[in-house]
C-alpha cells in the first residue's frame, strides 16, 4: 500500500530506528497493520522516503569505523550478551510474530529458536574469520589472507518470518564488522523495532543497526544507495530477480533468495503414518506460509491412496484458531487478499479432486483459511505450477521413482525437496541426482542448522553465496591477501621484472 492510511485511534504508530532511537516518519505515507486472527488494524507504520533512507545509511556510515575496529574479542563478548537477552526475551518477541503474523505461539518460539541459532553460531566470529598464511613463500617472504567488512550493508526481509530472517541477515553483518540497514515487511514489522531495542539494550552501539519500513520507495531507495555495499533479499522470485538485477547493476553484491515449489516424494516402502504426519506438518504449519512448506506431495506408485487417505483423515484433527491460544495449531494468513487468493487455487482446476476444503468451517473473524488437500494435480495446471504460499497441499501421482525425479528436476523452482522412503538405495541416489539445495531424507522441512546455509538453486537464489553458515561469512567479508618481506635494507635493489616466487 503506498496511500496514507487514517488510523484508528487504537492503533499504534510504527516508527523507524535511526541511529539508536525511534525515528517518527516524516513522508506522511503509512501503511496498516493487521492482527490476522481479528481482522483488526492494530497498527500504522511509517513509510519512509529516499531521503529518510539516506538518514539510516549515514548513520550506519559514520557508526562503521568504530564498529569496524572493535576488537574480535569484544565483538564475540557482545555477542553472548545479545544471545543471552534475545533468549530471555524470546517469549515477548514471539508474541509480536503472533500478534501481527498470526503464525501460533508455539510455531512463532520456534522461529526465534532457530533464529538464535545463528547468532549463536556468530559468537564464533573469532574462529570464523580466521586466515591462512603461507610462511616463506619466496626466501624471506610471507604471504596471509585476511577477511574484511564489506561496509554499510542491508537486508530486506519477508513477512512470513518477521524475526528469524532478519537474524539470519543482520547477526553475520554485524559479527563480521559491518554496519546493517533492514527494511522489514510493511506486513508485520514490530519485531524488527524490538530488535532493534534490544541490541541496544545488549550494548550495539547507536548506528550500527537501523530500521527503515516502508514501500517500493524505500526499497529502490536502498537497491541505488551508493553508500551500502552489499543486499540481502528473501521474497518471491519475480521481486528477487529485480532486487539482484537492480542491486548489481548499482555495483553492489546481492544474495537474493526467491520463491519456492517443493516436492515432497514417497516411494511405495515408505510408512504410510510417517509420511502423512509429515505431510500435514510440512504443508499446513504456519499456515503454509513458509518458502520450506511442502505443497507438493509426490506420491509414487501403489502408495497413493492410503496416503491421501491417511492425511485426509489427519486434516479435521488440526486445530485452527487464534494463535495466542495455546490449543491452537495452525493460525491465519497474513491479509484478507492473501487469504483470498489462496482460496481461489480451490476447485480452479479441471480434472483435480477437492479431497478437503478449507473454505469450510474457518473461524468468521480474521484471515483464516483451513488446511486444503487438492488429489490429482497435474503439471500445466495453476495449483502445481504456482507458489500457493498457504495451506493447500496438493498431490501429484506418478509411477516411478524416475517420474518423481523428473518432475523436481524440470520444475523450475529448486529450494527444497524430500524423499521417504525405508531404501537407503533410493535415498542416496535421491540426494545424488535431484536438483534443489537442500535436500531431505525422511525429513520435510530440511532448513539447514546454523553452522550450514540455507538457500536453493535455479530459480530460487539469484546471486552465488547461500545465507548465514560459512556462506554468509563469506557473503559480508572480502579477502585481502598480503604479501610481507622484511629483508635486510642492505640487499635493497631495482628489478624491473615480473616478481619470481623463488
Amino acid at each position: 500500500m503506498t496511500d496514507t492510511v487514517e488510523a484508528p485511534a487504537a492503533v499504534k504508530p510504527i516508527n523507524h530506528w535511526i541511529s539508536g532511537a525511534p525515528h517518527a516518519g516524516r513522508s506522511g505515507r503509512s501503511g496498516p497493520v493487521f492482527n490476522p486472527a481479528t481482522g483488526e488494524q492494530s497498527g500504522a507504520v511509517d513509510f519512509a522516503t529516499a531521503e529518510e533512507v539516506d538518514l539510516a545509511v549515514q548513520a550506519a556510515k559514520q557508526a562503521l569505523p568504530a564498529w569496524r575496529a572493535l576488537s574480535l574479542a569484544k565483538r564475540a563478548e557482545l555477542f553472548f550478551a545479545i544471545r543471552e537477552l534475545f533468549h530471555a526475551q524470546r517469549e515477548e518477541l514471539a508474541k509480536h510474530l503472533t500478534r501481527e503474523h498470526g503464525k501460533v505461539l508455539s510455531d512463532a518460539l520456534g522461529e526465534v529458536t532457530r533464529g538464535l541459532e545463528v547468532i549463536e553460531f556468530c559468537c564464533g566470529i573469532p574462529h570464523l574469520l580466521k586466515g591462512a598464511m603461507s610462511e616463506q613463500a619466496s626466501t624471506g617472504v610471507d604471504v596471509y589472507s585476511i577477511r574484511q567488512p564489506l561496509g554499510v550493508v542491508a537486508g530486506i526481509t519477508p513477512f512470513n518470518f518477521p524475526a528469524m530472517v532478519p537474524m539470519w541477515m543482520w547477526a553475520p553483518a554485524l559479527a563480521c564488522g559491518n554496519t546493517f540497514v533492514l527494511k522489514p515487511s510493511e506486513k508485520d514489522p514490530s519485531a524488527s523495532f524490538y530488535t532493534a531495542e534490544l541490541l541496544k539494550q545488549a550494548g550495539v552501539p547507536d548506528g550500527v543497526f537501523n530500521v527503515i519500513n516502508g514501500d517500493k520507495v524505500a526499497v529502490d531507495a536502498i537497491l541505488e544507495h551508493p553508500d551500502i555495499a552489499a543486499v540481502s533479499f528473501v521474497g518471491s522470485t519475480p521481486i528477487a530477480r529485480y532486487v539482484y538485477e537492480t542491486a548489481t547493476a548499482n555495483g553492489k553484491r546481492c544474495q537474493a533468495l526467491g520463491g519456492a515449489k517443493n516436492h515432497m516424494v514417497v516411494l511405495p516402502d515408505a510408512d504410510i503414518d510417517m509420511a502423512a504426519d509429515a505431510a500435514v506438518s510440512a504443508a499446513y504449519g504456519s499456515a503454509g506460509e513458509r518458502c520450506m512448506a511442502v505443497s507438493l506431495l509426490v506420491a509414487v506408485g501403489d502408495v497413493a491412496d492410503p496416503l491421501v487417505e491417511a492425511i485426509k483423515q489427519r486434516i479435521p484433527k488440526v486445530k485452527v484458531g487464534d494463535g495466542m491460544d495455546a490449543a491452537s495449531e495452525m493460525g491465519p494468513l497474513i491479509t484478507r487478499e492473501h487469504r483470498d487468493k489462496v482460496a481461489s487455487y480451490i476447485g480452479a482446476d479441471d480434472g483435480a479432486t477437492v479431497v478437503v476444503d478449507g473454505r469450510d468451517g474457518c473461524p468468521a473473524d480474521g484471515f483464516f483459511l483451513a488446511p486444503t488437500l487438492i488429489d490429482d494435480v497435474k503439471p500445466g495446471m495453476k495449483a502445481y505450477e504456482d507458489e500457493i504460499f498457504g495451506p493447500v497441499l496438493s498431490v501429484t501421482r506418478v509411477a516411478s521413482y524416475d517420474e518423481a525425479v523428473r518432475l523436481v528436476n524440470e520444475n523450475p523452482y529448486g529450494n527444497g525437496t524430500a524423499i521417504f522412503t525405508r531404501d537407503g538405495g533410493a535415498a542416496r541416489q535421491f540426494q545424488f541426482e535431484v536438483q534443489a539445495g537442500m535436500v531431505g531424507i525422511n525429513v520435510p522441512i530440511p532448513v539447514p542448522v546454523a553452522y550450514y546455509s540455507f538457500g536453493g538453486w535455479k530459480a530460487s537464489l539469484f546471486g552465488d553465496r547461500h545465507i548465514y553458515g560459512p556462506e554468509g561469512i563469506d557473503f559480508y567479508t572480502r579477502s585481502k591477501v598480503v604479501t610481507s618481506r622484511w629483508p635486510d635494507p642492505a640487499t635493497s635493489k631495482v628489478d624491473l621484472g615480473f616478481p619470481q616466487t623463488r
